[in-house]
């Protein structure tokens, strides 16, 4: 059972509460961004450690396939925030956050950086919104992966130049993202945020009250 939220009216008001934060607590708040801030390190480790896997898959021509097989990991922190804190716009603030971080230390990827990171946290978002934040089962946080890497590849198309691959390897591309963001953010960022819960640093959080609820019917 999740904490009970005044739903918003309307469409708007329902935006509003996502871009403005005004569900938040201040320790949500902090909360969130402190997890983007370690994930935009993180973010970036993977960044490099792309580069030398798509070195490898180069001689077999793998190399379009290399930041997919990871890509799913630069969404994780939304689904993560989402999960344990449940409430409208942190799936989009905190990867906002993550991007932002990774920018201000130095990322290759550059300030459009920022704007990607906005896009893959709305994609997430999405998917919480069409269940108007009421459920936060296994697969609505892999429906979130994988709307964030929807919305990252339709950004891709033009920024990133994907448009110009033959149309087997853009679907091929397009999937291969799609199940990464499914298995990477969805089911590990599932699983980084109930074992940060079993420690017993979540208590005044959503998923915390949840895991205490669990184990006191048990």
């Amino acid at each position: 059972m999740n904490e009970i939220q005044q739903e918003p009216k309307t469409i708007r008001e329902s935006l509003l509460a996502v871009f403005t934060l005004k569900e938040l607590k201040l320790k949500e708040i902090v909360l969130m961004s402190m997890l983007g801030v370690v994930f935009g390190f993180i973010y970036l480790a993977f960044y490099f450690f792309g580069q030398g896997l798509r070195n490898i898959l180069l001689p077999i021509g793998l190399a379009p396939f290399a930041y997919e097989f990871i890509f799913g990991i630069w969404f994780i922190v939304s689904i993560v925030a989402a999960y344990i804190i449940r409430k409208r716009g942190t799936a989009f603030w905190s990867e906002l956050i993550a991007g932002t971080v990774q920018v201000l230390i130095g990322s290759p990827a550059g300030p459009m950086l920022i704007v990607s990171a906005a896009i893959q946290g709305l994609g997430a978002e999405s998917a919480f919104w069409m269940t108007k934040y009421r459920n936060y089962s296994l697969w609505v946080l892999v429906t979130a992966g994988a709307m964030a890497a929807v919305f990252s590849y339709a950004w891709g198309l033009y920024h990133s130049g994907l448009i110009a691959l033959a149309p087997g390897l853009l679907l091929a591309t397009l999937l291969v993202r799609i199940v990464s963001g499914m298995l990477l953010a969805g089911v590990l960022g599932r699983w980084v945020s109930l074992s940060l819960a079993r420690t017993g640093v979540l208590r005044g959080y959503a998923l915390g009250k949840e895991q205490q609820r669990e184990r006191r019917a048990s």
